[in-house]
Formats: C-alpha cells, sequence, structure tokens
C-alpha cells in the first residue's frame, strides 16, 4: 500500500521534483510550491502571487538547495531552505509553462509552453539563447538528454515528437504519432479506442541519452532511439487503457515507469528490446501494436501468472498498481537507500510506493 505524504498542499498536485539530497518539491493548483523531508515532513511552503499554477518543479543537482519553478508564464528560482521570496525570476514565455528541463551542464534551462514554444534560457547572461518555435499546439514536455547539453527532446498536443539541437533554430527531426494510427486499424481495438488521438503527454530520457520514451493521449508508450540527426521507434505497445500522462525512466537503466489517466502505474523493462536492436540493427523497427497484458494488483496481493500472455512481440508490466486516481506527476527517488515511486494525482497527497526489488 502506499504511503500518503498529508499537510502540505490543499489543491490538487501537479509536478513532483527531488533533490540529489534527498528533499521533495511539489507544486500544485493555487500557486502553491511545498518543500518535504524524505520522511514526508513537510518544511516549507510558499504561494505565488497571482496563484497561478505550479507546473514544473527542479532542482539544481549541483546546488541541492537551488530550486527552479513555473508558474503561469514565469519561472521562479528559489532557496529550498527559505522558500518565502524568490532570489530571481524570469519572464520569458509568452504563456503558461507546462515542463522545465535543465541540461547536464546546469547553464541551460529549457521551458516549453502553451504557445507550442520551447524557450532556451541561458542561465549566465540571464536571458534567452534559442526560441524553438515548431510545435503547431501545446508543448507538454521537454527533456535535455543527457550527455549531451545541446541537444533535447520535445512532445505536443500536436501529437509531434521532434528532436532538437540548440545549434540549428529547426528541429533535426519530427514524428507525428497519428501516423502509425492506420496500421493499428488492423489490429483489435477495445470500444471507443480509436477515438483517442496520439496528443502526446510526457517524454523522458534514459540516462544513456540515446533512448527516450513518450507517453500519449492514445494509451501507448513508444520508444525511440536517438541515430545521429534522426531518431527511429524501436518499440511501441498499449500501456493504459486511457492516455499515458506521465512517462519517467529510472535512473542508469532502460526501467520506465508509465502513469495513466486509467489510475494505473506500470513498471516496465525496455532493456531486451532495446539491447537486441543495438545487436541487430537492421531489423524493421516499427512493431505491430501489442495487446494489453493481464496487469496485477500491489498492495498484498499476489502477481497474477501472466504466462499465457508471453507471446513472441508482448510486453509486459514488472509490476502493476492500482493507483485509482488520475496521474498528473511520477518520480523515481532515492528515500533512506531504497528507490521510491512518488506520485501525484488528483488529490492534495503524494503517495509513495516502494520499489525495494529493483
Amino acid at each position: 500500500m502506499a504511503v500518503k505524504w498529508t499537510g502540505g498542499h490543499s489543491s490538487p498536485i501537479l509536478c513532483l521534483n527531488a533533490s540529489q539530497e534527498g528533499l521533495v518539491a511539489s507544486g500544485a493548483e493555487g500557486g502553491d510550491l511545498m518543500a518535504w523531508g524524505e520522511d514526508g515532513t513537510p518544511l516549507g511552503h510558499t504561494r505565488f502571487q497571482g496563484a497561478d499554477d505550479v507546473t514544473s518543479v527542479l532542482f539544481s543537482p549541483s546546488c541541492p538547495t537551488k530550486l527552479y519553478a513555473s508558474h503561469g508564464e514565469t519561472i521562479s528560482l528559489l532557496d529550498v531552505r527559505s522558500l518565502k521570496g524568490s532570489l530571481d525570476q524570469f519572464h520569458v514565455n509568452e504563456e503558461e509553462i507546462n515542463c522545465l528541463s535543465l541540461n547536464e551542464t546546469e547553464n541551460l534551462l529549457a521551458s516549453a509552453d502553451d504557445s507550442g514554444a520551447i524557450k532556451i534560457l541561458d542561465l549566465e547572461n540571464k536571458k534567452v539563447s534559442r526560441s524553438l518555435k515548431r510545435h503547431s499546439n501545446i508543448c507538454s514536455s521537454v527533456a535535455f538528454r543527457p550527455q549531451r547539453p545541446q541537444s533535447l527532446v520535445s512532445c505536443g498536443l500536436d501529437m509531434q515528437v521532434m528532436l532538437w539541437n540548440l545549434q540549428k533554430a529547426r528541429p533535426l527531426w519530427i514524428t507525428n504519432l497519428q501516423e502509425d494510427e492506420t496500421e493499428e486499424m488492423e489490429s483489435p481495438q477495445s470500444p471507443g479506442q480509436l477515438l483517442n488521438p496520439a496528443l502526446a503527454h510526457s517524454v523522458s530520457v534514459a540516462s544513456c541519452g540515446n533512448i527516450f520514451s513518450c507517453g500519449a493521449e492514445d494509451g501507448k508508450v513508444r520508444i525511440f532511439r536517438v541515430m545521429g540527426v534522426k531518431c527511429e521507434q524501436e518499440l511501441g505497445f498499449k500501456g493504459h487503457s486511457l492516455g499515458v500522462s506521465q512517462v519517467c525512466f529510472l535512473p542508469e537503466s532502460y526501467l520506465l515507469l508509465t502513469g495513466g489517466n486509467d489510475g494505473k502505474i506500470m513498471l516496465w523493462d525496455v532493456s531486451s528490446e532495446v539491447e537486441k536492436k543495438q545487436k541487430s540493427p537492421t531489423k524493421p523497427t516499427h512493431r505491430k501494436k501489442t495487446k494489453r497484458a493481464a496487469y496485477t494488483k500491489q498492495g498484498g496481493s499476489t502477481h497474477a501468472p501472466v504466462t499465457d500472455e508471453e507471446e513472441h512481440g508482448k510486453i509486459l508490466p514488472k509490476l502493476s498498481i492500482e493507483h485509482g486516481e488520475k496521474v498528473n506527476w511520477l518520480l523515481s527517488t532515492r528515500i533512506k537507500g531504497y528507490q521510491n515511486i512518488l506520485v501525484a494525482d488528483q488529490t492534495s497527497c503524494i503517495s509513495v510506493y516502494p520499489l525495494k526489488e529493483f
């Protein structure tokens, strides 16, 4: 069962992040920002003026007391030891920001917004160094690639996923997730599933920097490999019965957490598929859509046998949690030496699930 962190927020929590030292930050509707100790003790609170939703929070890896938070069109830099008052504020986006990402050298901060733009903020000069405008709808998620501080991926409600290099103002590569829907129509569909367009909600890049995942409204999780200036889809599988709101690679692994509007949280191991492709890059990369696996519940119940589902081409979750609430944000972090999943949902508390076996 989940441990609940309560006593901080009074409205739905929208985003989470953890520092290298185990502190957790959470942002909520109405401008609320909280800091938590690793035991779930509330350590600090602030409410931003204007009461715009806090949509993204991000700790500095090199300076764990520094915290970036987006609220409305503003990015605030705060000291987590004293959240009252911002150290700095940046007004570079014209519409509400949805996602922040720091590059590995921590000199650039990307902010994706409702206009579809991604602003690249040079943190040393405190000015915009690039404005990336190619998404034709809301840009929902952006992520710098580890080990490649000039490269990032983005996705949006225009159903497009893009690879960028900051030496160019245009994307190196674009794919439209809806384009593979026609092939999927040949496969059996659950009732109403064709009505869900592949609006892209979340991207996450694995620690290697070359593999990234994307979660979309059609319930599918897609895994891509960066190959120079283009990408190829390695894998696509049905992860959730409703939209996939969050994807999150665990550090230094190809274990992937996904959360959905169906209230489920899944853990997938895509390492065998990824490594198989590394050994045989000449094989076709597009896979047929897979049927949904027989999912199991956590919370004390034993895992149901899945041998009948283990056919060629299927991918099954290593873990399935019936969380019961639409997932707003997923975070994997170490708490007291153990890996845990932290979940933000439509409630005002944070749910914590242990991942001791991984």
